[in-house]
């Protein structure tokens, strides 16, 4: 029976993603081409505070728990591990007052309403994951504008989801570049749980009656720590949550 409510429930919601992003498409052109950057972000934080909460649908729980209070005034990475695209979906709102942008495969940034255009838009790293200078040149980019614009870069040093939520190793190329070209960032660990429940098998069907949650962290001292100490203490810090 939870099967086939799982099935009709997924169904509405899927819609209504669909939707919102075709909606918000148009609006986010508006907003970029008339009121520049920080408009343009603004209109994709309400686009992700209606996707995040639309999932309030299926019965999911939505949590944030935020272990410390960040400045607005210097750029932040953002490092998390990573379970679903829904990571992004919650990050994008619960971290707005940052601005937060990402590290993405260049895939996404084609064909996708409102989502591959806030990718270009936004000046995410689009990389190809087969070209690793080109993957240096696109987070390096990156960094030069959050310490530019005192924003925030997400990265997701696993590189793909985890489907079972256990945590995969964290390399450390990205996070490096990222420090080294935005050196008064802040480091600031990001726990995510029970995200990879709520769709373990693709986008269809979704789970319902989830909790997701996401945890802020306090931030790491990068003083004279190298990039491979820095990225080794987020990930006992967001192990430390996820996987007890």
């Amino acid at each position: 029976m939870k099967k086939i409510i799982d099935y009709i429930l997924s169904s509405i919601y899927l819609v209504y993603f669909f939707l919102t992003a075709l909606i918000f498409h148009p609006i986010q052109i508006v907003c970029f081409e008339l009121f520049g950057r920080k408009i343009h972000q603004k209109s994709v934080h309400l686009l992700n505070f209606f996707l995040l909460n639309g999932v309030r649908v299926l019965g999911a729980s939505l949590n944030v728990v935020k272990k410390t209070n960040l400045p607005t005034d210097r750029p932040i990475i953002f490092v998390a591990n990573h379970q679903s695209m829904f990571d992004i979906i919650g990050m994008i709102w619960y971290l707005r007052k940052h601005y937060p942008i990402f590290v993405s495969k260049q895939e996404l940034a084609k064909g996708i309403p409102s989502i591959s255009y806030n990718l270009v838009k936004s000046g995410a790293a689009l990389i190809n994951r087969n070209d690793g200078k080109q993957a240096v040149v696109e987070i390096a980019r990156m960094a030069k504008l959050i310490e530019k614009m005192n924003f925030s870069a997400c990265i997701f040093p696993e590189g793909t989801r985890s489907k079972t939520g256990t945590m995969k190793p964290f390399a450390v190329g990205g996070v490096a570049i990222l420090m080294r070209k935005a050196p008064n960032a802040l480091i600031v660990p990001v726990a995510i749980e029970n995200v990879n429940k709520l769709n373990p098998k693709g986008y269809f069907p979704l789970v319902s009656l989830q909790k997701l949650t996401w945890t802020i962290l306090p931030p790491i001292d990068r003083l004279n720590k190298t990039p491979e100490e820095v990225v080794e203490e987020a990930r006992k810090a967001i192990a430390a949550i996820v996987e007890i």
